[in-house]
This record gives structure tokens, sequence and C-alpha cells, in this order.
């Protein structure tokens, strides 16, 4: 589940390009919701495929090495020969270099865009000058995940998953029911259906994931310094330019 998780939070990557999409408020959700159904349909098809040539109990082995990293390829070489499988290794690792650099692309316009508003360090807001995209962003970002390559995958992987579930989208789940509460008169572009359900849904399986687990302590620790340090970071800031909570209104009045 947690790996699950991980896999579809891919597909809001869609959300950091908001200002290069035509109708935002309708494209936007709909590329999520298709993105979703399609995929979930994907993995149904390709379980039961897989499950059909490799049994399920060899799988289970497989879970405690890193020999699941390459049950599709063990797939094709069991029905098509070893050439299919070497060849359907190939095509992961492209898949992966490719899904690495749009998620790159995606993710350089939150520093971009934070920058370019004043509430981070200016340098990111620099845009390459005949491309036009934040291209200091897009190298800081490809030297982080350079540095994550030299940590074990499943220890990253469950690290990443909590650290944005109580810092992001944990958070936000409740956040968007907070905001419609305390500023009703705000513009709001998206509709939820059979709100506030599905972001209470999503909260208590945030949740769920969390705790749910051998061993979370850890992760959520990570999750407690970065937190820690964003803090001080922001507090720092805010006193040097003497807005809120040092002075100036309150950010969630809007002023």
């Amino acid at each position: 589940m947690l790996i699950a998780a991980y896999d579809y939070w891919g597909y809001y990557n869609v959300c950091f390009l908001g200002d290069e999409i035509k109708d935002p408020g309708r494209n936007i959700p709909r590329a999520l919701l298709l993105s979703i159904i399609a995929v979930a349909c994907l993995y149904v098809v390709m379980n039961i495929s897989i499950l059909g040539v490799v049994p399920w109990r060899e799988m289970v082995q497989a879970g405690a090495s890193n020999s699941k990293l390459y049950v599709v390829s063990t797939f094709m070489q069991r029905t098509i020969g070893q050439r299919a499988g070497a060849v359907v290794s190939l095509l992961i690792m492209w898949t992966a270099f490719a899904s690495v650099f749009s998620l790159m692309l995606g993710y350089s316009r939150v520093p971009y865009a934070a920058a370019a508003d004043g509430n981070y360090f200016k340098a990111f807001a620099r845009v390459h000058p005949e491309h036009k995209f934040p291209y200091v962003s897009l190298l800081a970002l490809a030297g982080v995940a350079a540095l994550f390559c030299f940590l074990r995958l499943a220890d990253l992987i469950a690290a990443l998953v909590v650290i944005r579930i109580l810092l992001q989208f944990l958070v936000q789940s409740i956040g968007v029911i907070v905001l419609r509460i305390r500023r009703p008169d705000m513009p709001r572009p998206f509709r939820m259906w059979l709100y506030p359900l599905p972001a209470l849904v999503a909260a208590g399986s945030f949740i769920f994931i969390l705790f749910w687990r051998k061993d979370f302590g850890r992760e959520i620790r990570y999750a407690g310094v970065i937190l820690v340090a964003g803090v001080i970071i922001f507090c720092l800031r805010a006193w040097r330019r003497r807005e809120w909570p040092f002075g100036g209104a309150s950010l969630v009045a809007g002023h």
C-alpha cells in the first residue's frame, strides 16, 4: 500500500503546471481522475497476468529481497524468452528515467513559483534566457535526486511517503476544509463532489498508512526534523521582514 500510494502521487504532477495549462479548472481534475482510473485498470490486468506465470508464494519470497524489482522481467523471460526479458528490463529503465525527468520538470515549478512570489531564495526565480524554463530550480532538484540514488530504494520510498503525508497531503486534506470555513468569499474554481467526504476519507487513509506499519517511528522522526527546520527558517525570515507572526496581518486573513 505504501508503494501504491507513492506510485499514484505522480499523477498530480499536472497541478504544478497550472499556469501552463489551458482551462486548468476543467483540465487538471479531468487529467487526475482519468489517470487514476486508467492506471488502476492497468495495474489490475498486469498483476493478474503476472500471477498467472509467477506464483504468489514466489512473489512473497521475492518481497524480502531486491529480486522483487525484476518481476516483470522474469515474467517476460518465462513467457517469451531470455531476450524478451532483457528488452523489457531496458524498457523499464527507460521509463523510470523518463518519469524522473518529467517529475523534475513539474517539481521545479514549486521553488520557482515561491521565489517569484518573494517567498524563497531569489536565485530560484531565474529562467533560461532562451527557453524560458526555471533552470536553477531544475538543476538544484536534479542534484538532490542524484544524491538520493545512494540510498536504499525501499527506505527512500517509505521516508518520502511518510514525510509528504505529514507535511503536505494530510495538512492539505484538513486545510481545504478549514480554508472554506474561514474564507467562504475566496473564489473556488475547483469543485469537490460530496464535500467534505473525500477530504475526510483521504485524511483517514493517510493516517492509516502512517501508523499501520511496523517501525513507522523512524520516518515520522525524519518528518519531524524537516518540520522543525522549516519552522525555524520560516520564523527567522519572518522576523527579518517583520512579517507574521512578528508583525503584519494573519496569513489566513489574506491581507
